[in-house]
């Protein structure tokens, strides 16, 4: 929903990416194309890109879990920074969006890691839990439909190992979260969604202001 951390100047947003981003050409290919879509807001940020990237490596990531893919930018960090033999699924409803993000992984020559499930996420989920795959995932982007970030979230931490991450986006919403007049559903669902897991024991907790805000929820 941000096209940059919230809170940073234009100015400073350019120079916090000039000292840190190193996007790899075929991403930023990617972000600018995606920049020409009537959607284009619902790309995540190349600084949070980076910084799912980062995330995979420090964590030795080898399997991942992605809900909400859309043109495939967070996907492509994520498969970038897996190793060879690293999987990453990828749920997603939407065949044109994904689409585009097929290209863009095709191109990248990780295709191989990834396994795309076009179906409403919930459905994949539930699947992959009969079919014994609880524990098994080391890492979790939720980034789709607000409304049903709890029930993501309920079904990433049984397929999450201990010590793995769920990191969740748009934690902030752009600032609507602290707005007491707005009632708007996805907005009251994000604001009881990050209610419900500051006080989930099962996991310990770290929201940062990254792009529209992304909370880490480590298992215990």
């Amino acid at each position: 929903m941000a096209n940059k951390s919230l809170g940073l100047s234009s100015e400073l947003h350019e120079y916090l990416l000039s000292v840190s981003l190193k996007e790899a050409d075929v991403l930023q290919q990617l972000r600018q194309e995606t920049a020409q879509h009537p959607q284009q807001m619902m790309q995540v940020t190349p600084d949070e890109g980076q910084f799912l990237g980062f995330l995979v490596r420090l964590l030795g990531v080898r399997k991942a879990l992605e809900i909400g893919v859309f043109t495939g930018y967070s996907s492509l960090s994520v498969a970038l920074a897996l190793p060879d033999d690293g999987q990453l699924i990828a749920c997603d409803v939407s065949e044109e969006f994904t689409a585009i993000a097929r290209r863009y992984w095709e191109k990248a020559n990780v295709s191989h890691k990834i396994d795309l499930r076009i179906a409403p996420a919930l459905d994949t989920l539930d699947t992959l839990l009969a079919e014994g795959a609880a524990g098994t995932f080391d890492f979790v982007f939720i980034d789709a439909d607000k409304l049903n970030y709890w029930n993501y979230f309920e079904r990433s931490i049984q397929l999450v190992r201990s010590g793995g991450v769920i990191a969740v986006d748009n934690v902030l919403w752009s600032g609507q979260v602290i707005e007491p007049s707005n009632h708007e559903p996805s907005t009251e669902a994000i604001r009881t969604f990050n209610q419900k897991l500051y006080q989930d024991n099962r996991v310990t907790v770290c929201m940062l202001p990254v792009s529209d805000g992304i909370t880490l929820a480590m298992k215990h």
